[in-house]
């Protein structure tokens, strides 16, 4: 960010001249003086090594943990570099949301290649420019199943506890009936569901992996849900799908997801974004910008914002979501690492976590951390914790490790993806096995 060039006095007395004010202190004669910086008793400045100096005293104060076995919703993946070397162009980090969709064709292009990859990696027919993030676009997904004879949503009990709860302010809002399904083993029970199912029953929201790291079985839900006229909607990790059956595979509606795995660092939890794909016919129904691609008068490639008869923005007392809004450049960061992996470095990745997550449950067995679920899982699983999980994760952090998350005072939730090494988990095995002793 080096390429901005102040105006010259000169160009700021013609500025000033040009609107009728004496002084750029006169535009701010609205706010109370004592708000003012000059008001504020700041401290004087300090020279660009003095910054230096203090920001590097402030940096060393961070903690960095090798390894990170820890995921819950937020995960350490690699990042290549050339992320981060294209996203961080000035064009890119200042681009907002494009108002005048035809001078913007860069910006609408970055979010049409997005929305094509999302759409490549859930199967689905339309995905929107993204939400802003995954619990917006999980309470999101529930909200546009509704219609006026339906407005109950199903939700699962294995879901993420945040994405629950957001859903749970959205149906207090929208005035619609939340039910939750129980779950039996960890897994959504299916039986349970089947009796929950009646004609009130708008959408079914379920998580796969599920926030126990577990493998729901879609295809049968799907097959129950829809006997019943009701939608299905999907929760899912990104990674997991390079490997996993897609949500249309599975007989899904909508898939949605936190796309923070795509490319963006943990980052003290933001920002994120929330991606949403569906079926065509539910496409108007997409909450958000959608871009379309078509053709110029001179019958070149261009790009629009498509759909704009049901925007929020055009149409707010019919709109189903007050979202008009997405979150372009994090959807850029996740389009610029699915391009940079591919469909392989993508697979492998996903190959890693789960191979990575199933050594360490197994060397940890062998320690009395012994998983809590006997389903399948991708990259995280739940255990005893042989003693308080609180106690035992400060003593991990002492010793430069961060462990699983503590679901309750006996129970972890671990987590491995590609970035851990089989030296950093035997590391940790061994540390586990001294604080036990």
């Amino acid at each position: 960010m080096g390429n901005y060039i102040a105006n010259s006095a000169k160009e700021t007395a013609e500025m000033l001249e040009a609107i009728g004010k004496p002084s750029v202190e006169s535009l701010f004669e609205d706010i109370p003086q004592a708000m003012l910086a000059g008001k504020l008793n700041l401290p004087e400045g300090l020279s660009e090594m003095e910054v230096a100096r203090r920001m590097r005293e402030l940096a060393a104060k961070n903690i960095v943990f090798r390894p990170v076995l820890r995921g819950a919703g937020s995960y350490r993946h690699y990042i290549p570099a050339a992320v981060k070397a294209i996203t961080s162009k000035e064009e890119f980090v200042t681009a907002y949301t494009p108002y005048q969709a035809e001078i913007s064709q860069g910006v609408l292009q970055s979010i049409y290649e997005y929305q094509s990859m999302i759409c490549a990696l859930t199967g689905m027919d339309a995905a929107n420019a993204s939400v802003y993030d995954g619990a917006t676009a999980a309470a999101e997904a529930t909200v546009m199943c509704r219609d006026r004879k339906r407005n109950t949503v199903l939700v699962s009990a294995s879901i993420h506890p945040q994405n629950a709860s957001v859903i749970a302010t959205y149906a207090h809002g929208c005035g619609m009936e939340l039910r939750t399904i129980p779950e039996k083993d960890g897994l959504t029970d299916l039986e349970a569901l089947s009796g929950m199912l009646d004609d009130s029953v708008a959408c079914v929201y379920l998580e796969s992996p599920n926030f126990f790291g577990l493998i729901e079985d879609m295809m049968a839900a799907a097959e129950v849900v829809h006997a019943a006229k009701a939608k299905l909607a999907v929760g899912c990790n990104p990674i997991s799908m390079a490997l996993l059956k897609t949500p249309a595979e599975c007989g899904a509606d909508i898939a949605v997801g936190e796309g923070q795995p795509l490319g963006m660092p943990i980052a003290f939890g933001g920002p994120y974004l929330g991606f949403m794909a569906c079926r065509a016919d539910m496409m108007r129904k997409l909450p958000g910008r959608i871009v379309g691609e078509t053709t110029d008068v001179d019958g070149k490639r261009a790009f629009v914002l498509t759909l704009q008869a049901r925007e929020q923005h055009i149409r707010r007392e019919k709109a189903s979501s007050n979202i008009c809004s997405n979150e372009a450049l994090c959807a850029m960061t996740a389009a610029v690492y699915m391009a940079s992996m591919g469909p392989e470095g993508m697979k492998e990745v996903a190959q890693q976590c789960m191979a990575k997550a199933h050594y360490l449950a197994e060397v940890l067995a062998g320690i009395g951390f012994t998983r809590i679920h006997s389903g399948e899982f991708f990259h995280e699983f739940a255990t005893v914790s042989p003693m308080n999980t609180k106690e035992l994760l400060d003593k991990l952090a002492e010793r430069g490790i961060l462990g699983g998350y503590a679901v309750d005072e006996k129970t972890l939730l671990w987590c491995a993806t590609e970035v851990c090494t089989k030296e950093e988990i035997d590391a940790t095995v061994t540390a586990l096995k001294e604080i036990l002793a």
